[in-house]
């Protein structure tokens, strides 16, 4: 199986983000999070260690760091990148090659070589804004796979399309996605 780095956004959804990181190790991918810093403070990152047993990244300074460039070492161990759950800030600082946190610095690292997806996962009017779909396409274009989201109840209390797909239909695409 692969070395998946799962990359988590500050999202509703990012319960789902645990269960993913979960299902992927059951399924015997090796899995490591990083997650941003809004998203840790969401969710503990203690529950992705706990599910994949992997440590979990979050500041690139600081003291929980393992070493002076792990953006480098979590870029060179990956054999895929996923990105769920995408939010519209996380996406546009993809797209437009920005390094301002963990994530971001780590991405750029990655060898262009090896495969990215993207979960998109935001309110349904944030999702159709022009920008978000530019950037999307940005991702796309430059050979991101792009999964798109779902319609459905929201967390804000509308409906419609920007849910992130359920943890099965993630692994599906992701099993078939990497298969090839």
């Amino acid at each position: 199986m692969s070395q998946l780095l799962l990359c988590c956004g500050a999202s509703a959804a990012l319960h789902k983000g645990v269960d993913l990181a979960s299902k992927l190790t059951q399924a015997g991918h090796r899995v490591r999070c990083i997650l941003t810093p809004t998203a840790a403070e969401l969710v503990s990152p203690q529950l992705f260690e706990a599910v994949t047993g992997e440590a979990v990244s979050v500041y690139e300074m600081g003291p929980e760091r393992r070493g002076s460039m792990d953006h480098i070492e979590l870029a060179t161990w990956a054999s895929a990148v996923l990105v769920a759950p995408a939010t519209a800030d996380l996406i546009s600082r993809l797209a437009l090659g920005l390094a301002g946190d963990l994530v971001t610095t780590t991405v750029l690292a990655v060898p262009q070589a090896v495969p990215r997806m993207v979960c998109p996962a935001m309110n349904p009017n944030m999702l159709e804004n022009p920008a978000v779909a530019r950037n999307l396409r940005s991702l796309a274009e430059d050979g991101w796979r792009v999964l798109d989201s779902e319609s459905g109840h929201m967390a804000c209390g509308v409906d419609g399309q920007g849910r992130l797909p359920e943890v099965e239909e993630i692994l599906a695409a992701v099993a078939k996605w990497l298969a090839g």
